[in-house]
């Protein structure tokens, strides 16, 4: 494992201390918009000290216990990371067990946690809570460790009213108990995690099975659609076991299809991914989301990045074997093909970094920086791209193979980039030395902006392009445009057009005249599409070019869902077009309050 260093991120003395075991007993108020009760923390000393230092934010504390003692505590706030919970402790051995137990309760401030009333549901007919902990999060729901380098096993029993379903990313140890008008659910995580996978939902939800080892869980009025959304789950799973050469060790994996506002695309927490209805389509075209939190079952969950500075070890992993499943479920040339599209998407969040920018480094230094303020499609793109390069100097069929030794060695830790390079180094030296001598990494590593375009195979992309040329020579003349233009395509390629055709605009100042845009969509459905990845891009071709005819829709748009991913995109080409501007600041203002906390704080900064 790597060394245990103090994490920038954290307030915690990980270097002190060590949790084994968080044990959280909590219930659900809904009326005051708190979940309370106590976590007990299973641990040991690794160094002499007598003070437990937490990472909390937004908490009430109302007790501290060591061994069921009493014990003093403070408070030390930081204007970043929250608020240093310091639990004074008695004299204790070196790794000799103690437990620490912390009362507490949230607040509204809470960032993890999102109260939303039952209008924000699909069905309306109850309230709902889920929390997202990713990434520095975990402290606003428990007093814990908050790093990804500190890692525990864990178990929750939650309390809520008896018209709802409770789950967690664990596995039930027993029986849901109702007790009057509450039930209390019972859940055990016996893989060690860190507090950024601890995940809780409550809502009236129902299930079905999707597979031997699968559910996915929704409100009443959508679970059948997203049981057709998500029915190649086990697929995934077998073609990712396959390729890593590894089991799934999770046992369960579940699915919850969370209310609209849920500002992420997927998160895999473990035994539960939670997921965006952004993803229901209608078509399944929508799934390869899933195959990313089921890689992340692998790279990410099984493996982990050490610190938030090496997230890419998180998420362009991830993006390599999503890419490989996908590859599996369609043809080999699909690998490369949605690569391209990564790449336009790496693009896009450079140029708006601007190519010298911190963020835009595979490892970018983050002190003093929530990283939520660095994510976007860098650590997954490039961090892809950077295995892709790999992949060509050693060849495709021997990286496969460093994959599944990768996984084997690092399982159950976390890992360091300069570890990840040192462990490809010692695995290719024997066979590869000359290659090896090739590789830049410390520009890889922390060199700013695009890095250099791989030779992507261009089979399935070519009429894509050649599509959204020909839209471009058109001028006015569209006549000879039909929907059988695209017939038999996937909706990534459509996805591939629309790409190109945004390309031309920020590369070339090509844009298409508004009545053209407005041919486009009519053709190929793109206004009515259900598809979120399409409409996105057609409704940024039109703010792009001034077309008035889009902002109802783009408005419908930014109301009914958000996820961070299109909402702001939109917000920010909206705020810097003439059209949009007013309708951006007003659309927020009006509906600021529905979006997640995170994701709120995000655009508020996008609009400044």
């Amino acid at each position: 494992m790597c060394n245990l260093r103090q994490d920038k991120h954290s307030l915690a003395n990980v270097d002190a201390v060590r949790v084994s075991h968080i044990d959280l007993t909590l219930a659900a108020d809904f009326e005051r918009r708190a979940l309370h009760g106590h976590v007990a923390l299973t641990s040991s000393l690794i160094s002499p000290t007598n003070t437990f230092v937490l990472d909390s934010k937004a908490l009430v504390v109302h007790r501290a216990t060591v061994d069921d003692v009493d014990a003093s505590f403070r408070h030390v706030d930081d204007a970043v990371f929250g608020t240093a919970l310091h639990v004074t402790l008695p004299a204790l051995a070196l790794g000799v067990p103690f437990t620490a137990r912390i009362y507490y309760e949230t607040t509204p401030e809470s960032t993890a946690v999102q109260w939303l009333p039952k209008e924000q549901t699909a069905d309306k007919t109850h309230p709902y809570l889920f929390t997202q902990c990713q990434a520095i999060h975990a402290r606003s729901l428990l007093p814990c460790q908050d790093c990804p380098l500190a890692s525990s096993t864990y178990s929750a029993a939650i309390t809520v009213p008896s018209w709802a379903t409770c789950l967690v990313s664990a596995v039930a140890r027993a029986d849901p108990v109702t007790t009057g008008d509450v039930t209390t659910f019972s859940y055990h995580q016996a893989i060690a995690v860190p507090s950024y996978l601890i995940a809780i939902v409550i809502g009236a939800l129902e299930s079905r099975e999707i597979g031997p080892r699968s559910r996915v869980w929704c409100e009443p009025s959508l679970v059948d659609a997203a049981a057709y959304e998500f029915a190649q789950t086990e697929s995934f799973l077998q073609h990712a076991e396959a390729i890593m050469n590894q089991a799934y060790v999770w046992g369960r994996y579940d699915l919850v299809c969370l209310p609209p506002s849920f500002p992420l695309g997927g998160m895999e927490n473990p035994c539960l991914t939670f997921a965006t209805p952004t993803l229901l389509a209608g078509d399944q075209s929508l799934a390869d989301v899933i195959a990313h939190e089921i890689a992340h079952s692998w790279t990410g969950n099984l493996i982990t990045n050490h610190t938030w500075e090496d997230f890419w070890l998180n998420e362009g992993w991830t993006m390599w074997l999503q890419r490989k499943i996908m590859a599996r479920i369609h043809s080999p040339l699909h690998f490369d093909f949605d690569a391209s599209i990564g790449w336009n998407d790496l693009q896009h969040s450079i140029d708006r970094y601007g190519a010298a920018h911190e963020f835009t480094k595979l490892v970018p230094t983050l002190d003093g920086c929530d990283p939520d303020d660095a994510f976007s499609s860098v650590p997954y793109e490039k961090g892809f791209n950077f295995l892709y390069y790999l992949s060509k100097v050693v060849g495709d069929d021997q990286f496969e193979l460093f994959a599944k030794a990768y996984v084997q060695h690092f399982k159950y830790k976390t890992v360091t980039s300069d570890a990840f390079k040192a462990f490809f180094i010692g695995y290719f030296t024997p066979t590869k030395a000359t290659e090896l001598a090739t590789i830049d990494w410390q520009t890889w590593f922390y060199g700013p902006g695009m890095p250099p375009k791989p030779a992507f195979d261009t089979t399935i992309s070519a009429a894509s392009a050649a599509l959204a040329q020909s839209w471009l020579q058109g001028g006015t003349t569209t006549a000879h445009r039909g929907a059988d233009d695209v017939a038999g395509w996937t909706s990534s390629q459509v996805v591939a057009m629309l790409d190109a055709l945004l390309e031309a605009g920020a590369t070339r100042h090509q844009y298409l005249d508004v009545d053209v845009l407005q041919s486009l969509g009519d053709v190929y459905h793109l206004v009515t599409t259900k598809n979120a990845e399409i409409r996105m891009r057609f409704q940024t071709l039109c703010i792009r070019s001034e077309a008035a005819f889009i902002l109802p829709y783009v408005e419908a748009f930014l109301k009914e869902q958000g996820r961070m991913k299109f909402v702001r995109p939109l917000f920010r080409d909206l705020v810097k077009s003439k059209i949009g501007e007013t309708h951006a600041r007003r659309i927020f203002a009006e509906w600021k309050g529905y979006y997640h906390p995170i994701c709120r704080s995000m655009v508020e900064k996008d609009l400044a």
